[in-house]
């Protein structure tokens, strides 16, 4: 039986497995019917969040989730879904303006077939959008009904501070939950971001628990590099040639014989991991197919003993990211060579 975790200190009660989207349409399972079909078994299994974004196949996943939920299903789900990406050749076709928000907002609605969403997140941190101009829309959002709470994810531990501050300073709803990168190889987020989520009682819906595919056992030494989507989306991520993917795969080949001595699949040692951290609330699953869904769900109802979290410790260090890239946001602090030099 599922046990449900509250969100953060809103009240709302959500399942430790969160259903992700993002394979459903273009970018993965491009079968409405099928994908449908998914989403409604892992209802059927006790999940009660479902995640989504905007971006995820230019709105057709938004349009998936809505197709799933109708028949009367919307009421038992917390839906969230996200904003901030480009979705069109328009420079305001996207980013964390109050115009983009209240356009975007109508369209997601529109999409998910529902009159509210539960969790609306800024998918990322605009650094020169001031943050108050995206809270105050936001608040708007939720006393007009239209959202029901305000969520981030990927921002910086001194982003998710701001965002508490300028809550609190200019009267504006307060983000309830942070969505960041977690797994078994990009432990970063623990150092701070994790710890912060906690002082301010923040709920953590973690993405990524299966390191992109590279927990999912399909990644082993000697084994031929697997296909997918997004390798070919991605290929420096996924370059097992490069070094920090060479620490990965050994990394992986040394957590699946742990995950194996402990009679465990990879995927259960991984979203189990996740689901450890006190912080976290749920782990984000991302499954394309019937046979990966039926691979994750039941992970929440394993528990790891102290041994495994010590050599799991041994083989990643915590605080460890064993590749800068999975970090899923780089400040422009590090990206701009003109915001670190003085003009000449």
């Amino acid at each position: 039986m599922t046990q449900y975790r509250s969100l953060g200190r809103t009240g709302v009660k959500v399942s430790p497995l969160c259903l992700g989207t993002m394979m459903f349409g273009a970018r993965g399972n491009r079968d409405h019917e099928d994908s449908v079909r998914i989403i409604r078994r892992a209802l059927d299994a006790g999940i009660n969040v479902v995640d989504t974004a905007d971006v995820y196949s230019a709105g057709e996943s938004e349009t998936i989730v809505g197709k799933a939920l109708s028949g009367g299903r919307r009421d038992d789900v917390v839906l969230a879904t996200k904003f901030h990406g480009s979705l069109g050749e328009d420079p305001n076709e996207r980013g964390n303006s109050r115009r983009w928000i209240v356009q975007e907002v109508e369209n997601s609605l529109r999409r998910l077939g529902t009159d509210w969403i539960d969790l609306y997140q800024v998918h990322r941190p605009e650094p020169d959008t001031d943050f108050d101009e995206t809270l105050g829309a936001l608040t708007d959002l939720v006393r007009q009904g239209k959202i029901r709470y305000i969520g981030t994810s990927t921002f910086e531990p001194s982003a998710i501070v701001e965002g508490q501050w300028t809550a609190e300073r200019r009267g504006r709803e307060r983000v309830v939950a942070e969505q960041p990168p977690y797994s078994l190889l990009a432990r970063g987020v623990e150092r701070e971001v994790l710890p912060v989520a906690q002082r301010y009682g923040l709920g953590v819906l973690a993405w990524s628990p299966l390191a992109g595919g590279w927990l999912s056992g399909r990644y082993r030494k000697g084994a031929e590099q697997p296909r997918s989507s997004r390798a070919d989306r991605q290929a420096e991520r996924f370059d097992i040639a490069s070094p920090e993917n060479t620490a990965k795969l050994d990394a992986a080949e040394a957590l699946a014989q742990l995950a194996e001595e402990a009679g465990l699949t990879l995927i259960q040692l991984a979203l189990a991991f996740v689901l450890e951290h006190p912080a976290v609330t749920s782990a984000i699953i991302g499954p394309r197919t019937f046979e990966q869904l039926e691979g994750q769900l039941g992970a929440d109802a394993v528990r790891l003993s102290r041994d495994v979290l010590d050599r799991i410790d041994k083989i990643v260090p915590p605080g460890t990211n064993l590749s800068a890239r999975d970090a899923g946001y780089v400040p422009p602090s590090l990206t701009e060579p003109e915001l670190r030099r003085r003009g000449h």
